[in-house]
C-alpha cells in the first residue's frame, strides 16, 4: 500500500512537468513565429572611428557619409543617424513636416558644409533601420550637441548609451529650454486663450 502511494504521488508530478514543458515549447514556437517578420539590423562589420566625407544631408539627424579615399571601406555610402538625439521630421514619407524640421536640416547642412566630419561610436552601432549611429564632430564641436543646444532636437538616450555623452546632451537641452530656443520657444495654447472662428 505504501509503494502504491509513492508511485501515485510521482505520476502527477511527472504529468505536471510534461505539461509545463509542452506549454514552454508552445510559447517558444509562438514567440519565434511572432518575431520572425520583425526587421532586425543586419550584421555589418564595425566601422572605424575617424574621418568621413559627407555626401548629403537627409534631414536634421540623418546623413549620408563615405569613408575617405584610401580607407578600407572606401567607396561605400553609409546612412548615418545622429546618436542620442531626435530632430523634428522634415522628409519622412506620409508624414507632415514638423515644426522646426526644416530649420534642423538647414542647421545640419551649415554645420557640415566643409564636407569632412569625424565619427565617434558608442555601444549601439546600428538602429532597427540599419543606419549607423554616431556622434558627429567638426573640429571640436559635436553636431548632436549643437542641434540640441540650438533647440532643434530632443535628447533621445537608450540604456547602454554613454552616460557622459548623455549628460552632455542633457545639459545642452536644459540650456535650450531655459533660453526658450527652437522647439522650446513655442508655448502651448491654453483652452481659455483659443479664439473660436
Amino acid at each position: 500500500m505504501v509503494g502504491n502511494r509513492r508511485s501515485f504521488r510521482r505520476r502527477p508530478r511527472r504529468t505536471w512537468l510534461v505539461f509545463v514543458l509542452f506549454i514552454g515549447l508552445a510559447l517558444l514556437r509562438w514567440g519565434h513565429d511572432r518575431w520572425q517578420g520583425v526587421p532586425q539590423p543586419l550584421f555589418e562589420p564595425p566601422l572605424a572611428e575617424g574621418d568621413y566625407i559627407v555626401l548629403r544631408v537627409v534631414d536634421g539627424d540623418t546623413l549620408l557619409v563615405a569613408p575617405p579615399p584610401g580607407a578600407a571601406e572606401a567607396g561605400r555610402e553609409l546612412r548615418l543617424r545622429l546618436l542620442g538625439i531626435d530632430c523634428p521630421e522634415s522628409v519622412k514619407p506620409n508624414h507632415p513636416v514638423e515644426p522646426w524640421g526644416r530649420e534642423a536640416a538647414e542647421f545640419t547642412r551649415q554645420f557640415v558644409s566643409g564636407g569632412a566630419v569625424r565619427l565617434r561610436f558608442d555601444k549601439r552601432r546600428l538602429d532597427q533601420y540599419d543606419r549607423y549611429l554616431a556622434y558627429v564632430f567638426v573640429a571640436d564641436k559635436m553636431l548632436n550637441e549643437e542641434l540640441v543646444r540650438a533647440g532643434l532636437a530632443h535628447v533621445l538616450a537608450y540604456p547602454g548609451d554613454s552616460e557622459s555623452m548623455t549628460r552632455r546632451l542633457r545639459a545642452a537641452e536644459q540650456e535650450a529650454r531655459q533660453s526658450r530656443r527652437g522647439i522650446w520657444s513655442e508655448q502651448p495654447v491654453r483652452p481659455a486663450q483659443r479664439q473660436i472662428r
